[in-house]
């Protein structure tokens, strides 16, 4: 296995893209489009979670990478928390939910076992 050498190889940040991508056409419809404070918050947590990783990544530091993976998993429950406020607003309907909640729950374990590894490489025994 070859070392990382870019944020974009990261299957954390690969899959983050795809949801953020995923968020921003779900925010899109016509009964979702109107609630602007719920659709700027659920699009915001999905790009935090991308920018975290490749953040933390290009800073160069395990410590920092580690901390930055760590508010990326926040923000992975941000979204979930959010998912439940668009479904019981009616703005998705159970089965988009349950396809969004599960990539985001996918990409929050990724995220996990990927800082658990940082932290390893750095020391830590959390």
């Amino acid at each position: 296995m070859s070392k990382v050498q870019r944020f974009e190889d990261l299957v954390a940040w690969q899959k983050a893209r795809a949801l953020s991508n995923e968020i921003y056409n779900a925010t899109r419809n016509a009964k979702f489009a109107k609630d602007f404070g719920l659709v700027d918050q659920i699009r915001r947590a999905a790009v935090s979670i991308l920018s975290n990783i490749a953040e933390g990544f290009e800073r160069g530091g395990r410590a920092e990478f580690h901390q930055f993976l760590v508010v990326a998993k926040a923000s992975c429950a941000e979204l979930r928390a959010q998912l439940y406020v668009a479904l019981d607003a009616g703005y998705i309907g159970q089965k988009e939910f349950d396809v969004l909640y599960e990539r985001s729950t996918e990409l929050g374990r990724i995220i996990g076992g990927l800082r658990v590894a940082v932290g390893n490489q750095r020391g830590d025994k959390r």
